[in-house]
């Protein structure tokens, strides 16, 4: 009896933490914060493409982007299990550098990389979640035509 008891009280803990942990990646795409070399290690690890979200912290469209776009449940959706996210203030840190190497003229800019760390596909300035979610799959289908 108490096998079974501490087995049931197991898979309910179970089932509500992945509920929770569901729940809250639909709520907004998840990013890594300020670690290109991180992005680049679960990219490699899980064999996916890099979402990047190059901003600046006084950028309003960038602003914007967090507040609307990210937080979109299709976007966070698609974006949280097809991709690594990151997002890069772009002024911090050794970001200046890769801001000047990726060619950056612009706040914000999105970037998807392969998991070697070359671009595959880039936009500028703010987009809807819907055109954020079919800049994803562009990207995605050129992976499938490699």
């Amino acid at each position: 009896m108490n096998y079974l008891r501490r087995t049931l009280i197991i898979w309910v803990i179970t089932l509500t933490m992945c509920a929770t942990l569901y729940a809250q990646t639909d709520k907004q795409i998840n990013f890594i914060e300020n670690s290109w070399p991180e992005a680049l290690k679960q990219a490699a690890a899980q064999n996916k493409y890099i979402f990047v979200d190059a901003y600046a912290s006084w950028c309003g469209p960038c602003k914007m982007l967090k507040a609307t776009t990210f937080k979109n449940k299709n976007a966070a959706t698609f974006y949280n299990q097809n991709f690594i996210n990151v997002a890069l203030d772009m002024e911090r840190g050794n970001h200046p550098q890769l801001a000047q190497q990726w060619g950056m003229r612009a706040y914000p800019t999105l970037i998807i990389f392969d998991s070697k760390g070359k671009i595959v596909l880039n936009t500028v300035g703010f987009i809807t979640a819907k055109d954020l979610i079919s800049f994803g799959e562009e990207a995605l289908r050129r992976r499938k035509d490699i």
